[in-house]
């Protein structure tokens, strides 16, 4: 699927949602690429997954921010193959280092950067232990088998909804 048609796809399924997060984090190593940073050298040409510049592109054009949240000890093989892949202007933040935090740190870095509450993010990684330790501090987090892609998009969305939908209701009286 070429990466238009993934766009037009995953703007139709954020169309069908009334509450989209304000901010949606990546993680990158077998979340928007298939391999680890540190594994690979700085002048190969990187990829992506094949719904990953999609799925980006579409949450942009819906004026969603994103930022990356990677525990990587190479950030700067990380931040040369966003440069490469021409995207690394689109996140309003990158906190790629080191942790043993299981990313709260990475959190509340993005969170002092940007503002945005933890329950008004949504984040995607491919590590169980990630996901635990973020969902704890309030962020809807969902784990990615094979790198994000629409059916990780969708089932974000709609846990997202779920666990906006009580503070919404209230709103709307």
């Amino acid at each position: 699927m070429g990466e238009q048609k993934v766009k037009d796809e995953a703007l139709q399924i954020l169309g069908l949602f009334q509450v989209l997060p304000r901010l949606v984090v990546f993680d990158l190593d077998y979340t928007l690429w298939p391999f680890y940073c540190e594994c690979r050298s700085k002048r190969e040409m990187p990829s992506l997954y094949s719904h990953a510049s999609g799925i980006l592109y579409a949450l942009k054009d819906k004026g969603i921010d994103v930022a990356i949240a990677s525990r990587s000890p190479t950030p700067d093989i990380a931040k040369t193959f966003l440069d490469k892949l021409g995207i690394k202007s689109m996140f309003v933040s990158q906190e790629i280092f080191s942790s043993w935090t299981h990313k709260t740190e990475h959190f509340q870095r993005i969170h002092r950067r940007t503002g945005v509450p933890f329950n008004s993010m949504l984040f995607f990684d491919d590590e169980d232990r990630n996901i635990q330790a973020v969902s704890q501090m309030g962020v809807t987090s969902i784990l990615v088998g094979n790198g994000v892609n629409l059916g990780a998009l969708r089932q974000g969305l709609t846990e997202f909804s779920q666990n906006s939908g009580s503070s919404q209701k209230n709103r709307r009286k």
